[in-house]
């Protein structure tokens, strides 16, 4: 990615793009190819934004089948900030929303996918010493089947970014006879308090919960899963390693 930053006004900046993967999850494999570019524009201190046009191709195989995607996509991004650190916050909050319309090259269907990802923490006590922190994300996929859509852009829970304790990617839309694929609506909630112990050693307890579901909205259609578990945290000075230790309370995995 390059960014040039006040390329038409002093808050505005150009940024271009291209990336090449190869993703092999539990449920799917896809090659992608993906190039575009956009405007950047600083709001404030505390809001930023952007918004740009690419072209996307993607050669999947998963549990629907074998077959090669062309998409167009116009992503767009807001993103507020106010926490004291991005690596080891105490007060503040934290809102990502992502907005991708999108259509199909040769025929393919068109639609939108949207992400939302939401932070808050409280610190208490002597010099904010304990702090509560929160974390909530939502997605959906409309407008197009999951078969049109290519898998990474679709929704999984399980693992560190969603639902600590459950296996990575545990949580699927369940097609039967051991077949899943990604879902069309995803959420996740995280809840922790993290406690000082000595010198740079600090304690954590969470609480995760995630839902993955085979339609756009709602929650009919799909299955949860949760876990918790407790934590340390060892202050580098840059910002905390994390070591979680983590169970799943229910779900596919809640007796593992």
């Amino acid at each position: 990615r390059f960014d040039r930053p006040a390329t038409f006004t002093p808050d505005t900046g150009l940024y271009l793009e291209a990336r090449a993967a190869e993703e092999n999850e539990p449920n799917y494999r896809e090659r992608s190819i993906e190039v575009g570019g956009g405007l950047t524009h600083i709001f404030s201190d505390s809001l930023t934004g952007e918004a740009g046009i690419a072209y996307r191709y993607s050669e999947v195989d998963d549990d629907l089948g074998a077959r090669t995607l062309e998409h167009v996509l116009l992503p767009a991004r807001l993103t507020w900030d106010t926490r004291d650190s991005q690596l080891d916050a105490h007060e503040g909050y934290y809102l990502d929303v992502e907005a991708t319309p999108f259509v199909g090259v040769n025929g393919g269907s068109a639609g939108a996918r949207l992400y939302g990802d939401a932070r808050a923490y409280l610190g208490f006590g002597k010099d904010d010493r304990f702090v509560l922190a929160g974390r909530a994300q939502v997605g959906s996929v409309s407008g197009a089947s999951a078969a049109e859509v290519p898998p990474g852009m679709l929704f999984y829970s399980g693992g560190a970014g969603t639902v600590r304790g459950q296996a990575y990617q545990s949580l699927a839309v369940d097609l039967g006879g051991g077949r899943e694929i990604g879902g069309r609506s995803f959420m996740a909630f995280s809840g922790e308090l993290r406690a000082p112990l000595r010198d740079a050693l600090s304690l954590v307890a969470f609480y995760d919960v995630g839902f993955v579901g085979a339609d756009s909205w709602g929650t009919e259609n799909g299955g949860w899963h949760s876990g918790a578990g407790l934590g340390l945290r060892y202050d580098t000075g840059i910002g905390p390693i994390r070591l979680d230790v983590a169970f799943p309370l229910n779900g596919r995995d809640s007796d593992d």
